[in-house]
């Protein structure tokens, strides 16, 4: 089954003071690009949820998906991307920009939960706690989403998973954690640490 993908980074990124946080470097490559790398080949196509189009992006070659209504949020991003997403394309795999780690069989595994349950989409729970922007949508959920955003004004997630019910995906502990997100330069250091205490993988200066 063919899935498209949407990489989350319309984010303020305050605890970042101000700094698009998809750009900070983490071992010499932008945030983005690392989740580029993992993603990329999950997905059929690729696009990039931002707030406002942004020429800072554009070295990426994703096509850049503005809300429609600037600070809508992650819910507003899962809308673009499902109104842009190819028609051959019956899913979504939906990641944030922040997460170097985010595991290269996700697709499979949440594509594989969903169809299993019979539900609408699914996404990740680790270690006790859901993790909603880790998740696949089945194309079936927009006049839910559409009606969510632009008619009740709906963001975020919490909300909206009361209306739409997904599978969840049990994902075990593992090092480095698989979806580790950077909010802060604290945690931008603690993930060039976690890489480099990764046994055979990749290197970095600290």
């Amino acid at each position: 089954m063919s899935v498209a993908g949407v990489i989350l980074a319309g984010g303020r990124a305050r605890r970042m003071g101000g700094r698009v946080k998809a750009l900070q470097s983490v071992c010499g490559k932008p945030l983005l690009g690392h989740v580029i790398d993992r993603v990329g080949p999950q997905v059929a196509g690729l696009s990039l949820s931002v707030e406002h189009v942004s020429e800072s992006f554009e070295p990426f070659g994703l096509p850049q998906l503005a809300d429609e209504k600037p600070g809508g949020g992650p819910l507003g991003g899962l809308l673009a991307a499902m109104k842009w997403m190819d028609l051959a394309s019956n899913w979504l795999l939906l990641v944030p920009c922040d997460a170097p780690f985010v595991p290269t069989d996700l697709g499979d595994r949440l594509l594989s939960s969903a169809t299993a349950s019979g539900k609408p989409g699914a996404l990740v729970r680790y270690e006790g706690e859901i993790q909603p922007v880790f998740s696949i949508w089945h194309r079936s959920i927009l006049p839910v989403l559409e009606q969510a955003v632009s008619g009740d004004g709906l963001a975020g997630f919490k909300q909206f998973l009361c209306r739409v019910s997904l599978a969840e995906e049990n994902w075990p502990t593992e090092t480095p954690p698989p979806f580790f997100n950077i909010n802060d330069q604290e945690a931008l250091s603690q993930a060039e640490w976690l890489i480099n205490m990764n046994p055979g993988g990749p290197k970095c200066a600290v």
